[in-house]
């Protein structure tokens, strides 16, 4: 490894914090918690503080320091705080973590309705995808990446699903039923899908097209039986060591299938991958064809659909392979898709993703991406720091 080389210099930056900056913290911040010295370890691995620009003076009252505000729901990530009036209450009562997030006293905490300001600046601006993207190409810059597994998963949210549109009145005289055209008429053209399309558009194109608004989803669970949530669908990629790499939040009705070549695209941007692995959901020829333009091997799950034959001819091959100890070197592979679950479940269980006390896509996305960010943060120390996160 070269000295420039970014994961080397993470290590040595942590063997210095360790031995160095903790006990200096053990005496000045006290009591310093396991909790509290993860989030001394996420901030710094984070420095958002390149990305939110200190607050300059002038006439009138001075805004909040804005950076604080931003460490601080960092802060609400990491200790799995349900609201922001929670956070506040935990900010007025630990003085560790007052300091850590950068206020001395108390008073100088700011209210509720600064911090409600505050998060919607982060959120119109889109200060946290752009801080988790560069802490993505800067951690696994120069390395290739031997696997990226992609899911979506459900996000509950409080909110009312938005209205559909009323359908039209049917008009005085029916048209004439769809169907062959007559001889000397031109057949109609074909609407083009929206798979189809995504190939030849650029990545805010796509993301465009996809819708946001929140609705009612359904899904398939474990067991066989449906469930349907309100609110959104979070659609993550994930790499080789559980590092969420790319991050798109849409509608809890849109089809799984309908993100997979965005997120192919944002992630192909950030990180050079060789595989990439997907449930069943996935398997379309559109996907397949754009995961190999982009020089990836796409290992998804056969959905079979209404091909019985098929589907009993795959079960005969497979057999075969088993009689004769023919392993499939693919379904190795094949299983590093579970890592993707993993970090939906952190997300949900560690990381706030159960609590989204916001409405509207730009403000659910950006609570969601504080705990992303929080989580690739801390999915990197463990997998680079020489002693592991005290427990």
């Amino acid at each position: 490894m070269t000295e420039q080389d970014p994961i080397a210099a993470m290590k040595a930056r942590w063997s210095y914090i360790q031995p160095f900056l903790f006990p200096f913290l053990r005496e000045e911040v006290d009591p310093l918690t396991a909790k509290l010295e993860q989030l001394i370890y996420a901030l710094d691995t984070i420095g958002l503080e390149a990305y939110v620009r200190a607050e300059a003076g002038g006439r009138g009252r001075p805004r909040e320091d804005r950076r604080a505000i931003a460490r601080a729901f960092v802060a609400k990530a990491v200790l799995g705080l349900p609201s922001t009036k929670a956070l506040i209450e935990r900010l007025l009562v630990d003085g560790s973590l007052r300091r850590i997030c950068g206020w001395e006293r108390r008073a100088e905490v700011p209210s509720e309705p600064t911090f409600s300001r505050a998060f919607q600046e982060f959120a119109e601006e889109g200060l946290v995808d752009r801080i988790h993207q560069a802490l993505v190409e800067r951690s696994l810059e120069g390395r290739i990446v031997g696997v990226v597994a992609r899911d979506a998963t459900e996000i509950e949210a409080r909110e009312k699903p938005a209205a559909k549109d009323d359908a039209p009145s049917p008009p005085v005289a029916l048209p004439r039923k769809a169907g062959r055209p007559r001889k000397d008429q031109p057949a109609p053209p074909r609407s083009v899908s929206r798979l189809e399309r995504q190939p030849d558009q650029t990545l805010a194109q796509m993301c465009a097209e996809l819708p946001t608004q929140c609705d009612v989803g359904t899904k398939k669970n474990s067991k066989g039986f449906k469930e349907s949530w309100t609110g959104y669908k979070a659609h993550i990629d994930v790499a080789c060591g559980q590092i969420p790499i790319s991050f798109i939040l849409t509608s809890a009705s849109l089809h799984d299938s309908q993100a997979a070549i965005p997120l192919m695209t944002m992630t192909g941007a950030r990180i050079d991958y060789l595989y990439e692995a997907m449930d069943a959901a996935y398997d379309a020829e559109g996907i397949h064809q754009h995961s190999q333009t982009l020089g990836h091997v796409a290992l998804i799950d056969p959905n079979y659909r209404a091909d019985h034959a098929l589907k009993e001819q795959w079960a005969a091959e497979v057999k075969r392979r088993k009689l004769i100890n023919m392993p499939d070197f693919d379904d190795v592979i094949y299983d590093f898709r579970t890592m993707a679950e993993r970090v939906n479940a952190r997300l949900k269980d560690e990381f706030g993703g159960r609590f989204v006390r916001v409405r509207g896509a730009v403000k659910v996305k950006c609570h969601l991406m504080f705990g992303i960010l929080a989580l690739t943060a801390d999915q990197l120390i463990r997998l680079f720091k020489a002693d592991p996160v005290p427990a």
